[in-house]
């Protein structure tokens, strides 16, 4: 695969985040929107991202020999781990279970083509598609953290969770923009 095809794969997994989130229909009424989803769906979609990413992370460790990008997928292990835990502790506290929705099967059914595409590669162009991935992907979930989920999660303690979160990520989105920087040297 050509290094400007798995570009172009980084890309459209991210406009198509971002056109899931913003993007008004013509028939609003029966297309579904990521603002629409209520607290347990909401959920089932940060754990969905958050488990991609730890699966992105695993094979940049199992790929990886560059101590940037292997240093970066421990901590995106570490993170999306902790937080993922935080999230399981509180709907137990809740007696409330994740729901699945078409959000997180997107996101999974996009996760598994790029998995895929990246798995071919290796070395340097692993590396570069790994980055380059992970700020993307940073950028489309933290904006629809901060732009949609947010604003429309109904649980006080829900809501706290999330923004914590999102200190974290925006920390992680601003390190994948060191990690590209590093690997495109």
């Amino acid at each position: 695969m050509s290094k400007n095809s798995f570009g172009i794969s980084v890309v459209v997994l991210a406009v198509a985040i971002i056109v899931s989130v913003f993007s008004v229909s013509v028939n609003a009424d029966k297309a579904p929107s990521p603002a629409d989803l209520n607290d347990l769906e909401i959920a089932h979609v940060a754990y969905t991202a958050d488990n991609i990413d730890i699966r992105y992370a695993h094979l940049a460790l199992a790929k990886s020999k560059n101590p940037v990008v292997i240093e970066f997928a421990e901590i995106m292990v570490r993170d999306h781990t902790g937080v993922n835990e935080q999230a399981l502790a509180l709907l137990k506290e809740l007696n409330a279970q994740p729901q699945d929705n078409f959000l997180s099967q997107q996101l999974n059914q996009q996760a598994d083509k790029l998995v895929e595409e990246m798995s071919a590669l290796n070395g340097a162009e692993f590396d570069k598609a790994y980055a380059e991935n992970e700020l993307a992907y940073h950028k489309a979930v933290n904006g629809l953290v901060e732009g949609t989920f947010i604003p429309n999660i109904q649980n006080p303690q829900m809501k706290v969770l999330f923004e914590q979160a999102l200190v974290i990520f925006k920390a992680h989105q601003d390190k994948a923009q060191n990690m590209v920087e590093a690997v495109n040297k």
